[in-house]
């Protein structure tokens, strides 16, 4: 039999060593790679961008094989139709979604709560709390027999997703007919969440050997040691969730129109007409994510065709209160049916549409004064001024600037730019120009 010496033998030992820890690594590793804890945040109202996230969020942890996918909570409510989607989603998901309630002093109100009741598992920070899904106008100024269809529709669907993931389902239905909220210790004594986690660590080991139903199969989650990994909003879900918010939609909707009627009153300003057109794109873009009423941007819109008539018609003020009126009729009603997370703070829009009535107001005055002055010499005060052709002047029109304003012009014959000219009859806004000697 071969002896081998004790050298020889601490060699191998040594070796053997270094191939097991490299064993170990690589096996770390790969194991990893199969712990993946993706976590996304929703911290504003639920809408159709924040919807589309989320659904992205799950969709992004399944392909890469995630272990979980913990959704960190905070939200006011939102829509109806936003959070069924983001519901079905979570109820047909291949792997769990942890709804967290975070962080201390955030909340799951109204459409918050059936994402928290659809979750396979639902934990909550401290100081945190759930509940308050009575609808408000989800259907506008509706009759109280349609107020109540809408709730009771609501509540068995809360009802039932509670009993689906055995959560307490006279809860879920009180706090959509009667507008009850809970804090996270009540949540917990009433079985309406699993458990109270201070922070995403503490979370993750709480979920360390919890078994949960995905559909017709259990899973038992395995999650210590996993590399957690956080899905960012990307810069085109950013900037819609910031054209989501109604104040600031409703803002860019008066600087649009005030831009464009400054442009219509003094024609040829140009810049207030560029920017009232991209305020208008841009605050058109974010009615298309929140629903609004149709006769309120009507009731808007008129409001500006009211003050613009009050340049070209003699009605003695009458228009410009009437686009007053409109104006406000209108705000008032824009996203008069959303849940309130999704309307204009009150004193905001108060103090928005004085501000822009005094400003339509005054813009309109001051073109009225300047139509209906009386002309210095003759009939018509700049028949015989001279000015500069800011473009060439042709029978079909072009532009002068004459008396420090730019006005439209034709002339009989043609007239190069930059050359002087003479008016010799005004029509309206409408300057008849020949060449100056």
């Amino acid at each position: 039999m071969r002896k081998y010496s004790v050298k020889a033998c601490s060699y191998y030992f040594q070796l053997f060593l270094i191939v097991l820890l490299i064993l170990i690594v690589f096996l770390r590793d790969g194991l990893g790679q199969g712990k993946t804890i993706y976590h996304l945040r929703i911290d504003s109202a639920i809408t159709p961008v924040t919807a589309n996230f989320l659904i992205y969020g799950l969709n992004y942890a399944k392909e890469r094989g995630g272990s979980v996918l913990i959704v960190e909570l905070d939200t006011p409510g939102g829509l109806v139709e936003s959070t069924r989607e983001i519901v079905k989603e979570i109820l047909q998901s291949e792997i769990p979604v942890i709804v967290y309630v975070s962080p201390s002093g955030a909340r799951a109100a109204s459409a918050g709560l059936f994402i928290v009741l659809a979750s396979h598992v639902a934990v909550m920070a401290p100081s945190t709390h759930i509940g308050a899904a009575h609808p408000v106008e989800l259907t506008g100024k509706a009759d109280p027999k349609m107020m109540e269809k809408v709730a009771n529709d609501l509540s068995a669907w809360a009802k039932n997703l509670a009993e689906t993931r055995g959560r307490n389902a006279t809860f879920a239905k009180e706090a959509v007919l009667e507008s009850k909220s809970i804090t996270e210790k009540e949540a917990l004594e009433m079985k309406v969440i699993d458990f109270i986690a201070n922070d995403l660590t503490e979370l993750i080991d709480k979920l360390e050997g919890k078994t949960i139903k995905i559909k017709d199969r259990e899973i038992t989650l395995a999650l210590r040691g996993g590399k957690v990994e956080r899905i960012e909003e990307d810069l085109k879900t950013k900037f819609l969730k910031v054209l989501a918010n109604p104040n600031l939609v409703y803002f860019l909707l008066m600087l649009g129109l005030l831009g464009l009627y400054f442009e219509l009153s003094h024609p040829g300003a140009i810049f207030p007409g560029v920017f009232g057109a991209i305020c208008l794109i841009l605050a058109f873009l974010g009615l298309s994510i929140i629903p609004m009423n149709y006769a309120g941007l009507a009731l808007i819109v008129l409001a500006g065709i009211l003050f613009f008539l009050e340049t070209q018609i003699a009605s003695h003020g009458l228009l410009t209160l009437g686009g007053i009126i409109s104006l406000l009729l209108g705000s008032l009603i824009l996203f008069g049916h959303n849940p309130p997370a999704l309307r204009v703070y009150q004193p905001f829009l108060i103090t928005v549409v004085l501000t822009f009535a005094g400003l339509f107001g005054g813009i309109t005055y001051l073109a009225v004064k300047s139509i209906r002055k009386k002309p210095v010499s003759g009939s018509e005060g700049l028949i015989g001024k001279e000015g500069k052709a800011v473009t060439a002047i042709s029978p079909s029109g072009g532009k002068v600037f004459v008396e420090g304003e730019i006005w439209q012009a034709y002339s009989d014959e043609y007239i190069p730019e930059n050359s002087r000219v003479k008016v010799t009859e005004k029509k309206g806004f409408t300057l008849k120009v020949i060449k100056a000697s």
